[in-house]
């Protein structure tokens, strides 16, 4: 989550250069290059049956290709401070979804923890607020809860892939079914693009994303799922704003103010809560319970 909120704050030049379904499509044709060895199946491995087959169809759709059009169709309707307090519902859908379809205890230090993580993107995004921003618009804010639970979709989907799967191998797949679906209107894109254009620095940044984004962290999520349950890791979902707020103020030169201290420490209230051990039963428990 780190690495994404990094590079959602580091490629906006290339937002500006391509087309986004000719980016997504780049993205997804770059990785698919760097995930070939894991793309066919192990000596002794099953073949994916039938439910993986859709399991991974759903998770790329979701996760890959409607969270960004709802994302971005979102923004561009409603105000920026709207979208995120929206997204900072994240960490509960993420822990909701996780005791509906996969029947995870949802216990109350972590829906206190996934709470945290809720104040902590909202303020972030309302500290990123600007005076005259676009009015709020019903149809947007609706657009951008679905991209939240798409998001979460693909946490919970992702906990069901890694019990029978490694994560390389699921990351090799997703990204395939990714460069699928932004396909044709990608190609068509690019097709139309004026290539002189593109400035010879885009294409480091274009590699960059592409790696980080299809490789790097998402064998890095699949990986920690196969550790921890969904709901539990959906409380992680905070660092992605985090990061992107500390790569704005450190390197992009943006203001900070008293919401990003708060948002900040609200942050590591999240982490502590999720993460610290259990205590010892008290006097008085049954031990069993």
């Amino acid at each position: 989550m780190s690495l994404v909120g990094s590079y959602v704050a580091l490629v906006k030049p290339l937002t500006v250069a391509l087309p986004i379904f000719a980016l997504a499509f780049l993205r997804f044709a770059i990785a698919a290059l760097v995930l070939l060895p894991w793309t066919r199946r192990g000596t002794g491995e099953p073949p994916v049956s039938g439910s993986e087959a859709r399991a991974l169809f759903l998770q790329s759709f979701f996760g890959n290709f409607l969270f960004s059009v709802c994302m971005l169709w979102g923004v561009s309707l409603t105000s920026a401070t709207a979208a995120g307090i929206v997204l900072g519902s994240l960490p509960v859908v993420v822990a909701l979804l996780s005791w509906l379809l996969l029947a995870e205890v949802c216990s109350r230090r972590l829906l206190l923890a996934a709470a945290s993580a809720a104040l902590c993107i909202g303020l972030l995004q309302t500290a990123s607020g600007r005076p005259g921003a676009a009015s709020v618009s019903l149809l947007g804010t609706l657009l951008v809860l679905g991209a939240v639970v798409c998001e979460a979709l693909y946490v919970v989907i992702g906990k069901r892939m890694v019990a029978t799967r490694e994560p390389l191998r699921i990351s090799a797949w997703i990204n395939l079914w990714g460069l699928a679906l932004s396909a044709p209107f990608g190609v068509w894109q690019l097709l139309h693009l004026d290539w002189s254009a593109l400035s010879p620095s885009i294409w480091p940044l274009l590699i960059f994303y592409a790696v980080v984004s299809s490789f790097v962290a998402t064998w890095l999520w699949m990986s920690g799922l196969q550790r921890v349950s969904a709901s539990y890791a959906g409380v992680f979902t905070i660092a992605l704003p985090v990061s992107a707020t500390a790569i704005g103020i450190g390197i992009l030169g943006e203001s900070a103010g008293w919401r990003h201290a708060v948002a900040l420490l609200l942050a590591a209230l999240a982490i502590w809560l999720a993460t610290r051990p259990a205590g010892p039963p008290r006097p008085g428990f049954d031990q069993a319970r």
